[in-house]
């Protein structure tokens, strides 16, 4: 549990922007940073998050990876662009090594895969740019799902998100590549 903190003045809070697509999930996120002593300010898309923070550049960010339209990392790129200052999470329920690289690369301080909490965004937040040596190393190999997820999400990075050309790339069909996508990673 959480220790309780003295609410400050909105003006004198860091200043936070929240984008997911996922409305409820959005909604509880920022509730539970608000409590935390954050003043959130909220965004569905990449385009709202980019008009709210040229209008107060935030001091944290924590960023949905996919969302419709726009990829989340090109708000990275634009956030960082606008305050090298910023601090940003990258949150995503597709979690792969390709992508994390790129939101790391761009600017991100940190990358967690969902479902996640409050309290481990805020860690994130706070986590500093230094890596940490005692990360657990697993002890078994991705299973062949994984790999194959991750193979996929590296050349659609270096494909810079293009299906089509990702497709190709693969010697693929684009609808078996397209079902592909659509679906969850496996864990391992």
């Amino acid at each position: 549990m959480t220790e309780k903190l003295p609410k400050l003045p909105d003006d004198e809070r860091s200043t936070l922007l929240l984008v997911d697509d996922d409305d409820v999930f959005r909604r509880v996120l920022a509730r539970a940073l608000n409590r935390r002593g954050y003043a959130v300010s909220v965004a569905a898309t990449v385009d709202e998050a980019l008009a709210s923070a040229l209008e107060q550049p935030p001091e944290y960010a924590v960023v949905d990876l996919k969302m419709p339209g726009t990829s989340g990392l090109v708000l990275i790129e634009k956030l960082i662009e606008l305050d090298p200052n910023t601090r940003v999470v990258m949150l995503t329920g597709y979690a792969s090594i390709a992508t994390a690289i790129e939101a790391i690369k761009l600017g991100a301080i940190h990358y967690l895969a969902k479902p996640c909490d409050a309290d481990q965004v805020v860690a994130a937040l706070n986590k500093g740019s230094a890596g940490d040596s005692a990360t657990a190393v697993s002890g078994s190999p991705l299973s062949v799902d994984r790999l194959e997820w991750e193979h996929i999400q590296r050349v659609l990075a270096e494909q810079q998100g293009n299906v089509s050309a990702t497709a190709r790339a693969l010697k693929m069909h684009r609808r078996t590549l397209q079902r592909k996508l659509g679906k969850r990673p496996t864990r391992e």
